[in-house]
């Protein structure tokens, strides 16, 4: 059986159900059974407004995101398919913080669950800075099927690395 690098620490149990949809070369068929269509969010200027909608709704009170962006270096340098930023700058006599928020590109041709999914995670570290209780609740409260999603995307991932894009 090939490495799921994407699912490590997920039980042998589901990486077996996993290892055996690769094998016959269905696992491409099952995310495209349950995720038929990528979206259409395909500029950062409807990225941003997209983030702007979830963030109004669920954290009205936590500070302004200036920037959404996809990033096409995220995924190689960072291992990671999103980043939140808090850059602080000083102006003058008072001290400027800005949230940026970037998403790997590989998302720019994905389904909309799996955008929202890594939006909500990175929305999430704007009340909770590590990945702990309260930063998962979070989650699921902007996002009730957050783990099922994440699972999902990390099928699609694998899906991706083993024979390339599938939503184009």
């Amino acid at each position: 059986m090939q490495k799921l690098k994407y699912l490590q620490g997920y039980p042998s149990s589901i990486t077996d159900q996993v290892a055996n949809l690769i094998d016959s070369n269905q696992l491409e068929a099952f995310l495209l059974k349950k995720y038929p269509r990528c979206h259409e969010l395909t500029t950062e200027k409807a990225l941003y407004d997209y983030v702007q909608e979830i963030k109004s709704q669920y954290l009205k009170k936590s500070p302004p995101v200036s920037k959404v962006v996809y990033d096409k270096k995220i995924h190689v340098i960072n291992h990671a398919l999103g980043l939140h930023s808090f850059v602080s700058r000083v102006q003058g006599n008072k001290l400027k913080a800005k949230h940026e928020i970037r998403i790997s590109s590989i998302f720019k041709h994905a389904p909309l669950p799996f955008l929202r999914m890594i939006i909500v995670h990175e929305l999430a570290h704007l009340r909770e800075k590590e990945h702990n209780k309260a930063f998962y609740q979070l989650c699921c409260h902007m996002e009730p099927d957050y783990h099922q999603l994440e699972f999902d995307m990390r099928l699609f991932l694998t899906q991706q690395e083993l024979s390339g894009p599938i939503y184009s």
